[in-house]
């Protein structure tokens, strides 16, 4: 893998996964269910498929929960900040 395809793909999967998990928290009014899908989602495909990940995906793909995660923690802190979404 190329060096620029990895940093582009780092930061494509950090928003990504914040940009979603944002949204499904907001429409869903749950905090933590992103995170769950997501960790669902990347295990089930590895193993339905059998893939064994090698180190650029294992970190693009952890990027990528990160983000879900940012975006768990950013709707928690709103919401303890009074600011009410849907």
């Amino acid at each position: 893998m190329n060096l620029l395809q990895f940093i582009v793909s780092i930061v494509l999967f950090i928003v990504l996964g914040f940009g979603i998990g944002f949204i499904i928290n907001m429409i869903l009014r749950t905090t933590w269910l992103p995170v769950v899908l997501a960790l669902g989602l990347v295990v089930g495909i590895l193993v339905y498929n059998r893939i064994v990940p090698n180190v650029f995906d294992v970190a693009i793909l952890a990027c990528g929960l990160a983000g879900t995660i940012g975006g768990g923690w950013t709707i928690q802190i709103l919401r303890k900040k009074g600011y009410r979404m849907f």
